[in-house]
């Protein structure tokens, strides 16, 4: 099955969820594409390119460093990462999405092959007139930054506090890998504009009614953080292990959930950010706290206590 908008290979198509061995695809992909981006910033850094990796490297043009590569193994090295990374994330023009990208606002202006169903600070989401595939795009804001993830610093009652903010593009490809591994709606990233907008796409689900109580639904795999270790800005905090990697993971409210065609609820949306593992967030409580959890996601704050008792 191909794209409707980029004539690619795609396994996403209206509100039909894909089966378990496509989900795992799409993971795989998602993670190779971060990997590819690590291998271009590590490149670009060897030969002085990009002064902004978050921006410059992700739009980046395969034949950008082409004449030369034959001036050394490094400039070699990055003109095959770029190539590997545009393979992972193609560039495209807004055009092929049906937008006119000479206007303006060219997300603004009418579409005819896409019907704007929502949007927020982030991105704007649209559908797919032709089999309601759900699109976003994500739009760089000040000084480039996009999407959202958390920053931490020392609390004042609790040893760290997550606050969000602006993100990068590593930010927001590695949220949307989360959202995928949450068993969230079935995402895929297809391509990024050269002014830097990120285009993902998402099957179609029912929005929920807001201001639903999502405390007890969220999914499986997220882990409660004792309130002396963490208060965040954004709803239901939870922690969540990836390849055994923790993550904070938060802003779980009642809008940012659909509901399947399998009757199933499934975020589309969060903030993210790898948990602190070094600095002033280094704390040995937490760091016995995080190991323990690993293994058994019912394990108290201290070994042999209940939560409830301290």
């Amino acid at each position: 099955m191909q794209d409707l908008f980029t004539g690619q290979p795609t396994c996403l198509c209206g509100s039909a969820l894909p089966g378990a061995a496509e989900r795992s695809s799409l993971q795989d992909d998602h993670e190779r594409r971060l990997e590819a981006l690590d291998r271009l910033c590590a490149a670009a850094t060897q030969c002085g390119v990009g002064e902004d990796p978050g921006r410059d490297l992700v739009v980046i043009a395969e034949d950008e460093v082409s004449l030369l590569e034959a001036a050394g193994p490094d400039w070699a090295a990055l003109g095959e990462a770029i190539r590997a990374f545009r393979a992972r994330l193609p560039l495209r023009s807004l055009d092929d999405f049906g937008f006119p990208a000479s206007a303006e606002n060219p997300l603004e202006e009418t579409n005819p092959r896409l019907r704007r169903i929502g949007g927020g600070v982030e991105a704007w989401a649209f559908a797919s007139l032709a089999d309601g595939s759900v699109y976003k795009f994500y739009q760089p804001r000040e000084e480039q930054r996009v999407g959202s993830a958390f920053g931490f610093r020392p609390g004042e009652e609790t040893i760290l506090l997550g606050e969000a903010r602006l993100g990068d593009y590593r930010e927001l490809l590695e949220k949307l890998l989360l959202i995928h591994a949450l068993g969230g709606m079935a995402t895929e990233v297809i391509a990024v504009t050269p002014e830097g907008i990120v285009v993902a796409k998402q099957v179609l689900g029912e929005p929920l009614p807001q201001g639903d109580d999502m405390s007890t639904l969220l999914p499986a795999g997220l882990i409660e953080i004792p309130s002396r270790f963490l208060r965040a800005n954004r709803d239901h905090p939870r922690l969540f292990f990836l390849r055994d990697r923790p993550y904070l993971v938060a802003d779980l409210h009642a809008r940012n959930f659909v509901r399947g065609s399998d009757g199933g609820l499934h975020v589309i949306d969060l903030v993210a950010a790898p948990w602190p593992r070094t600095g002033l967030a280094r704390d040995a409580m937490i760091d016995e706290w995080l190991e323990r959890v690993r293994l058994d996601p019912t394990a108290s704050v201290l070994p042999g206590a209940r939560d409830d008792e301290l």
